[in-house]
């Protein structure tokens, strides 16, 4: 699911003529942010935008986001400025030497943080990766939604041969995604397509808004309207004459689950949809639990645990459910502090939570990262209906390793809906030792998902084409 990234930054720095014309601030700075035990990296890319100004994305590799596109990048002397408005966030520094930023990053609040120019970063082992040639048709294509309003830019694999074909639709998790669904240099969805295409599928996968060559923005969309985009690739996907308009389905991982659910409910033309750690519960239950998981991965006791349940929920609803965002935050400061005033100091201080001061960090953090539209929709959202109203077929995988989307709480969710549902076949399946991007993991922790080389366990792959063999062919 879907990461917050919350950085801030302070600096100063040294004139250099060089700056004047923007060529010093060409190049990947790279730095540190104090987050957590070992910190955040945190990446701007600057380059010439071909009229003697900037151009900027930014990455969080250890959150597996690449590539964000920054709004706007400016240069005045030794000062930088660049605007990430996804993330409501900004960055603005100040060169020392040629070689280092220092400056301040705000999002919420400010956080030191500098910046080293640094050579691009080594590309990491993925050997699961397909390269050509293929023993199928890979088609790059751009098709528009009925309104003419929003172009989708996608890559469509064909089986060789004579068809129609059966056929799917793959949907991303959440954050802005690539057609692959590229986290961490790994191309899960590449990975997915090659093999369901092998196996006689043919497969859309599609950039999410804002991404590639989607049109945007990303930015204030909600689970809602992404779940548009996929009606919109579906029908594109049913328009083709090598597919089999009786034998089309979707595939969607992580929020992607959420999402083909929400399409397919209620619908008798749509064959199949395999859910990759989809929800089962609401996801304000869903969320909680990923947070226990990730503290309880890390090392956290229970009781310190419990208590940041406790007050995370409580300002979750609060901010959710509030429309006024002064009021939210003010309320939040107040929940904090209330809360803080009656928890035991040693939970406090494993939380590292001390004093006035970190009540409206805390309550300023938590409404930067709740207050868009996306996260009000997709924290409200419960799954139970639209699974009870589907008519298709359905696979569920939920690996026992993820602690993004417990296996334990979502999988058996996810059966007692579709018990109810008119769902003529479906299948509910944990697959051991596997993490929420469907690798077999080691320490199995979020940190770690861009340290394996496996992009997309053969298990797994081979569960979905043979569930698929069995059900759709």
């Amino acid at each position: 699911m879907r990461s917050f990234l919350i950085i801030f930054l302070f600096q100063a720095g040294i004139f250099t003529a060089s700056a004047q014309k923007g060529e010093i601030f060409h190049g990947r700075w790279e730095g540190k942010i104090a987050v957590g035990g070992n910190g955040l990296t945190f990446v701007i890319n600057v380059t010439d935008n071909g009229r003697g100004g900037l151009t900027a994305t930014a990455d969080s590799p250890d959150q597996g986001v690449f590539g964000i596109k920054c709004d706007s990048a400016w240069f005045a002397g030794t000062e930088i400025t660049v605007e990430l408005k996804s993330l409501n966030a900004s960055y603005k520094g100040r060169l020392s030497g040629d070689t280092t930023l220092v400056g301040t990053f705000s999002q919420g609040m400010e956080i030191p943080l500098n910046l080293t120019k640094t050579s691009a970063a080594p590309a990491a082992k993925r050997p699961q990766e397909p390269r050509p040639p293929f023993p199928y048709k890979s088609e790059e294509i751009v098709y528009h939604d009925p309104k003419g309003a929003r172009q989708y830019g996608a890559t469509i694999t064909i089986p060789q041969g004579k068809g129609p074909f059966p056929a799917a639709l793959l949907i991303t998790g959440s954050g802005p995604q690539n057609r692959d669904e590229e986290v961490f240099g790994h191309k899960a969805f590449a990975v997915l397509a090659d093999a369901l295409t092998r196996n006689g599928f043919v497969v859309l996968r599609v950039d999410d808004r804002g991404i590639g060559k989607t049109t945007g923005p990303f930015s204030g969309a909600t689970t809602a309207d992404f779940a548009d985009d996929a009606r919109t690739g579906l029908q594109y996907l049913q328009s083709r004459p090598e597919v089999n308009k009786k034998k089309t389905g979707m595939i969607g991982h992580s929020e992607g689950g959420m999402i083909a659910p929400m399409v397919a409910a209620n619908r008798d033309d749509i064959d199949f949809i395999v859910l990759l750690a989809g929800p089962g519960v609401p996801v304000s239950q869903l969320m909680a639990d990923q947070n226990a998981a990730i503290f309880r991965q890390a090392g956290m006791s229970e009781p310190a645990i419990t208590s940041y349940i406790d007050i995370y929920t409580n300002v979750a609803k609060h901010i959710v459910s509030t429309t006024d965002s002064l009021t939210a935050l003010n309320k939040s400061i107040e929940l904090i502090r209330s809360w803080r005033l009656k928890t035991d100091t040693a939970l406090l201080r494993e939380l590292r939570v001390n004093g006035d001061e970190t009540d409206r960090e805390m309550a300023t953090a938590f409404a930067s990262a709740m207050r868009d539209n996306w996260f009000r929709y997709f924290y409200s959202f419960d799954p139970t209906g639209y699974l009870q109203n589907l008519r298709c077929k359905v696979l569920a995988l939920n690996g026992s390793k993820d602690i993004q989307v417990l296996s334990s709480a979502n999988l058996p969710a996810i059966e007692a809906s579709l018990k109810k549902s008119k769902s003529r076949s479906f299948i509910v399946k944990e697959m051991p030792g596997l993490n929420h991007l469907f690798q077999t993991c080691k320490t199995c922790s979020t940190t770690e998902y861009g340290q394996l080389e496996e992009t997309f366990a053969p298990a797994a792959l081979e569960e979905i084409n043979n569930w698929l063999n069995k059900n759709v062919k």
